[in-house]
């Protein structure tokens, strides 16, 4: 700066005149008091600054157990984005623990030595899980079930063992197990009361419960204690009182939770149970308030998510001031869940406690409903639904506000005169809330529809209900329509191929043809609204230009997923993981041998045999991957894409002393016909050659089943992972050849039918199984020839895709790939 010979007074620096508000808690209650503020114009009023020891963004805890089953990614349970907090000039310092708070001096330290003053603090701790007394404890492979970090240790304890037990018989500890089973693990649940859920849910709904749980392949234990983790440096079983040793490769704690008072208790404020709080929230300090399960209000804690709400709601009225007199008295709690995938409903008792309770019940073990409502004097004061909720919406209603009940007390569970679900829907008053994961009631659902939102995907977008654990969906779409007066409108966008260009894909396809566009950027720049690009249609549409236009199109690399840029597929530590294709899982000698020294030399990380009867080499750097490639000289086995994968085959004919014809070759001929053909969704087959379907083809994509004579049943829509299903019977024919040829027709169809993403276990349900065996079977519409022939010129036109190993297609096809992981904020 250039020297002037005077010197500039500093100007006085003026204090932000808003409050300085910090939130030692980054999780559910915390953001929600945060939105509540918001909503109510705190960001005028607060400075805020909020503290979460987890180094994420605020996600719903709720869904762990989503994440665990593989029904939910971890990206899809974040409630707020990093960007939110940036938006809304919140200093988010997240991954930083808050050791004690001075109230005297007003200013919280952290653990990393920082100090950050506050008006006003909000305590929002959370809890911590309980660890039952026990030996043990210390062992390696001992997990909770609480945080992020804890579902990813899981997971990774899932993928590389094959036995767990899971101590705690409640919600958590029923998710943990049912996650964790579905991954294939042995699963024991070891829970010391004498019944299931014993918090909500009655003895006798506890053993219908328990039937269903068990039913999931879990071994229930319940009226025992765990003695013991045994285990020298790792665990490796548990022991029961009366000496019995369940085998353990790991444990789960999901034993409860306690309130998380330690930087109450370190900061001098009155703690019992909970940080003790009045009706507005506040603590032993004036300028303290505490929400959430840390906390202690009349003697109660609570371990749910709708009290948060309610206290979020109430400390946010009193702090901007919207309602200085607002208090909290308290939630009455009612849940509403689906457990392991069973649905259930708990409000008030679970049984009668008085000699005159009136006590109504109905059980229906073997198909897994239990319903019960105890009535006292006149009003309900409990109610279980367990596998049969449709009474739910009037039982809440009648429950939080004491309705009179009809005479006839079974029409509380059955329509015997009660109010139908409509009827139901519209008496609900506006303050009942429908969703509880995200406080949503129904005036906020009303309110949203009379703003214009007329369809549910649009009322769910504007509130947030239904986007928890879903189970309240159904009755938020009653709401919706009744608030609509049945004018329900169906969000259109539902019907479009890829949410950027509003066409269905009949239309599109259409479109595609009659212009020739034979490019992502030409479609989006002729048939989008102002050719806006939309970067999540774009590899749906280039699966689809390719189906199209077998003969090439203009390839663009930002229209494919990196699986298919590079032709492996990515792990979670930025690596990828290699399979050589070995048709009908048949190798030889040499392959393994080239395999076993590709893995030597490029020091894989994981020398893995797959359930699609191949080896998968994991851990192979990106830049290795041509080198891999060339050393292994063995083609892709398409692990990666939306396409043709597999064919799993049995021993057939040649070894099996009960084959009927030769699976393993047709097998082969199929994966030989079809490999790497691109598909709406992965496609994996399965040929047996006799019924006892050793390769498991009745639950695969396409199965194949010799039945004797020459004979092969084809089975469409079959599934067995998240979701299970037996495939439908498309045909039985009399050749080999006839196989290939239905199987091809069936492929050709899915693809020129299939929305994008879209299972066969989805896709043939929706058009039924009839429907598709009178197109692909009947030819009742005429399109078998044409259906042949496409699929024919697909075929003709096949490249093999690793050959761009030695040609790359870009220069940075293959630079080494960045480490993924969630996005960490640092202070």
């Amino acid at each position: 700066m250039e020297e002037t010979g005077t010197v500039e007074a500093a100007i006085p620096r003026q204090r932000d005149h808003r409050r300085r508000l910090v939130v030692v808690g980054n999780g559910m209650a915390g953001i929600r008091a945060v939105e509540e503020l918001l909503e109510r114009g705190g960001a005028e009023q607060f400075d805020i600054t909020v503290f979460g020891d987890e180094p994420y963004g605020n996600y719903n805890r709720i869904l762990l157990s989503h994440v665990l089953s593989g029904e939910e990614t971890e990206e899809g349970i974040f409630l707020n984005s990093l960007s939110w907090y940036e938006e809304n000039s919140i200093d988010l310092r997240a991954g930083v623990r808050v050791d004690r708070v001075d109230r005297f001096a007003k200013v919280v330290h952290d653990a990393d030595g920082g100090q950050t003053p506050y008006d006003t603090l909000l305590l929002a701790t959370g809890s911590t899980p309980f660890f039952p007394s026990m030996d043990g404890l210390h062992l390696d492979g001992v997990f909770t079930f609480r945080t992020l970090d804890d579902a990813r240790s899981l997971l990774a304890s899932a993928r590389t063992h094959r036995r767990a037990v899971v101590i705690g018989g409640g919600l958590l500890g029923l998710e943990a197990a049912h996650g964790l089973a579905t991954h294939g693990l042995q699963v024991d649940l070891v829970h010391s009361p004498q019944h299931l859920m014993n918090q909500q849910l009655g003895p006798e709904a506890g053993r219908v419960l328990r039937r269903k749980i068990e039913e999931l392949g879990i071994r229930v234990h319940t009226g025992v204690r765990t003695r013991a983790l045994l285990g020298t440096d790792r665990v490796s079983g548990v022991e029961l009182p009366d000496g019995t040793v369940l085998e353990a490769d790991f444990v789960v704690i999901a034993a409860g939770i306690r309130p998380n008072v330690d930087v109450a208790l370190r900061s001098g404020l009155a703690v019992e149970r909970g940080v003790v709080v009045d009706d507005r929230l506040r603590t032993s300090h004036p300028d303290v308030y505490a929400v959430g399960e840390c906390v202690q209000h009349r003697g109660q804690t609570y371990g749910l998510v709708a009290p948060l709400w309610d206290q979020a709601g109430v400390l946010a009225d009193h702090l901007t001031g919207t309602r200085p007199d607002a208090q909290y008295h308290g939630t009455r709690t009612s849940t509403k869940l689906k457990v392991a995938g069973v649905d259930v409903v708990a409000m008030g008792l679970p049984g009668p406690e008085r000699d005159d309770d009136e006590f109504v019940v109905f059980s229906e073990p073997h198909r897994g409903v239990y319903l019960n409502v105890v009535v006292r004097d006149g009003r309900l004061v409990g109610a279980t639904l367990l596998g049969d909720v449709r009474k739910t919406a009037f039982l809440t209603q009648a429950f939080d506000q004491a309705l009179p009940l009809p005479e006839e007390r079974m029409s509380l569970l059955f329509d015997l005169g009660a109010p139908d679900e409509a009827t139901s829907v519209a008496e609900l008053s506006d303050d009942v809330q429908v969703c509880n994961c995200n406080g949503v009631t129904k005036g906020k659902i009303v309110d949203a529809v009379a703003g214009g939102c007329t369809s549910l995907t649009a009322v769910m977008g504007k509130t947030k209900a239904a986007k928890g654990c879903g189970s309240c969906k159904s009755l938020v779409e009653q709401i919706t329509e009744w608030a609509a007066g049945g004018e329900l409108t169906v969000d259109e966008s539902v019907n479009w191929y890829v949410p950027g260009v509003p066409l269905a894909k009949p239309e599109l396809m259409a479109a595609i043809r009659e212009r020739g566009l034979k490019s992502v950027s030409a479609v989006f720049r002729e048939l989008a609204p102002g050719g806006v690009e939309d970067a999540k249609s774009k590899m749906g549409l280039t699966s689809l230009l390719r189906m199209m236009w077998p003969e090439g199109i203009e390839e663009e690399r930002d229209g494919r997923y990196i699986n298919d840029r590079v032709h492996a597929n990515i792990q979670r530590d930025g690596t990828f993981s290699v399979v050589p294709q070995m048709k009908g899982g048949v190798t030889t000698p040499e392959q393994l041998r080239k395999i076993a020294d590709v893995a030597d030399k490029y020091d894989v990380g994981m020398v893995k045999v797959t359930g699609g009867q191949r080896i998968d080499l994991l851990g192979v750097a990106k830049e290795d991957l041509p080198k891999v490639w060339k050393d292994l000289g063995m083609p892709s086995g398409y692990a990666y894409g939306k396409s043709f994968r597999t064919v799993k085959t049995c021993v057939g004919s040649d070894f099996c002393r009960f084959g009927l014809d030769d699976s393993t070759q047709l097998g082969i001929d199929l994966e030989t016909r079809y490999q790497g053909i691109e598909t709406p969704a992965k496609l994996k087959l399965g040929v047996v050659g006799c019924p006892r379907n050793c390769a498991e083809a009745y639950v695969k994509d396409i199965g194949v089943v010799a039945v004797g004579a020459g004979k092969w049943e084809v089975y469409v829509g079959g599934a067995a992972g998240a979701t299970v299903r037996k495939g439908d019977l498309l045909a039985t024919v009399g050749s080999a050849q006839e196989v290939l040829t239905l199987t091809g027709r069936f492929i050709q169809f899915y693809r020129e039918w299939g929305n994008w993403l879209e299972r066969t276990y989805e896709f043939v349900p929706r058009l039924g199984i009839e429907r598709v065996r009178n197109v692909l079977v009947d030819d009742s519409d005429g399109l078998a020839a044409g259906l042949d022939e496409r699929v024919q010129a697909t075929v003709d036109n096949y490249r093999d895709p690793w050959l761009e190993g030695a040609e790359p297609v870009t220069t940075g096809q293959f630079r080494p790939a960045l480490p993924l992981g969630m996005p960490v904020v640092r202070s």
